[in-house]
């Protein structure tokens, strides 16, 4: 009876025992990976269920691994994302491997997942409301299934941020000229009702002006990063960030923005000690220009980039001693497609010296998604509007990202939803 008894245990834990000491790994090889852009989604969903995680930086396009089990296989086979079951001796080795000084390679522990703030309004510039679909990053939020919620100024303004880990900013204007679209759209009653609407917010929140109340928001935000948040933009949401801190109390907008002439001498005024990333710009002055500053390689003399040579290049870093920038990078390609917006790349001379460039198109100048530390926390502005259009105009169709599963270009804004995930590592001496 006990022989019995002890091999009915036997039986048992050899089932169950490899069950409990293996792991998943979501393989992010172009070949391997069904859907990379949910791949992340999957890891994110591990972590908000309270368990740990592991980004394995440069190992097998950067893979993702966790402990195995049913609910996890069940999640990922729902969901449409490959994953391979690999013994606990044999994910040791990986991790051995990983761990050779000669290897660029590192393992990230990801501890919890984030909590995600994505400013945007409400209604969009027609009186719409926003839709996923209306952004990158919320668009591929919304694919990739990790939760998210929407903030704008009277969040902002009232210390909300305190409450989030990750701040993306939408495609927004901060300097208070409405995304310079007068001279295409002044006439239209979704311009004119959109004016009407931010003006009321600014009036609400104690501003005589639009431009005052986003320099008040951008200086919040400033505050949220230096105190150790995280905070991502993409298009006109990182060179207007900038600009609206380079001009802080200096009246840049003419008086079809805002009732007044703009300061004559605005230019000679400007603080680039207030900036995150750019500095020794010039302000495009014509308001019925579309375009802020000369930081934007649209600005004229204008982008000399035939469409089917638009590519930029990502830098290879040094995963173990730059864990950082490796794990903003992870791709399954060196060399990602190009997309335009209305700020669609900087120019290298105007970034400040401490701006760390993540890639570029180095023929041609421009730098495309650029990276900073300011106090204890991290900003990264990525150029462009759908890395999966190339050039989006208004009232064009959403992209379907069903269509797009393995998108570099997206895999770029999913690396920055994780980051704050990681697990500080001491560094290396």
């Amino acid at each position: 009876m006990i022989k019995k008894c002890l091999l009915v245990l036997g039986l048992i834990g050899a089932t169950l025992g490899p069950l409990r000491a293996a792991y998943m790994l979501l393989p992010m090889e172009p070949d391997k990976q069904k859907d990379h852009l949910k791949a992340y989604g999957i890891t994110f969903w591990v972590l908000n269920n309270g368990v740990e995680a592991w980004w394995l930086l440069n190992y097998r396009g950067g893979s993702f691994a966790f402990q195995h089990s049913k609910a996890f296989e069940k999640e990922c086979l729902t969901r449409g994302v490959s994953f391979e079951i690999v013994p606990d001796a044999q994910f040791n080795g990986i991790l051995n491997q990983i761990a050779d000084p000669e290897a660029n390679m590192e393992a990230m522990k990801l501890e919890k997942a984030p909590k995600i703030a994505v400013y945007t309004p409400d209604m969009d510039s027609k009186g719409q409301r926003i839709q996923p679909w209306d952004d990158a990053v919320t668009l591929v939020l919304t694919y990739a299934e990790i939760p998210y919620d929407v903030i704008y100024d009277r969040e902002v303004m009232a210390d909300k941020l305190a409450q989030y880990d990750w701040l993306h900013l939408h495609h927004e204007d901060f300097t208070g000229q409405y995304g310079r679209f007068y001279r295409s759209f002044s006439s239209y009653a979704w311009y004119r009702e959109n004016q009407r609407r931010s003006e009321e917010l600014a009036r609400s929140l104690g501003f005589n002006k639009v431009s005052e109340s986003k320099l008040a928001v951008v200086k919040k935000i400033r505050d949220f990063v230096g105190g150790g948040g995280f905070m991502f933009a993409m298009c006109s949401a990182t060179d207007t960030y900038d600009i609206a801190l380079a001009a802080d109390g200096i009246d840049i907008c003419a008086d079809i923005y805002d009732g007044d002439a703009a300061d004559p001498n605005a230019q000679s005024k400007l603080n680039f000690g207030n900036t995150f990333a750019f500095k020794n710009f010039t302000l495009v002055r014509n308001p019925l220009e579309y375009e802020f500053s000369n930081i934007d390689v649209g600005q004229a003399p204008g982008r000399d980039v035939p469409t089917e040579q638009d590519y930029f290049s990502l830098f290879d870093f040094s995963a173990k001693w730059d864990p950082v920038p490796t794990m903003l990078t992870q791709c399954h390609t060196r060399t990602v497609k190009g997309f335009m917006g209305q700020t669609t790349a900087f120019r290298k001379q105007y970034l400040k010296t401490n701006v760390l460039i993540l890639g570029e198109n180095k023929a041609h100048g421009e730098a495309r998604y650029i990276h900073g530390i300011f106090g204890k926390g991290f900003w990264t502005f990525y150029g462009g509007h759908d890395p999966e259009d190339y050039r989006h105009l208004v009232n064009d169709p959403e992209t379907d990202l069903s269509l797009h599963p393995n998108s570099p270009g997206y895999r770029l804004i999913l690396n920055n939803i994780l980051f704050p995930a990681a697990k500080k590592k001491e560094r290396k001496t």
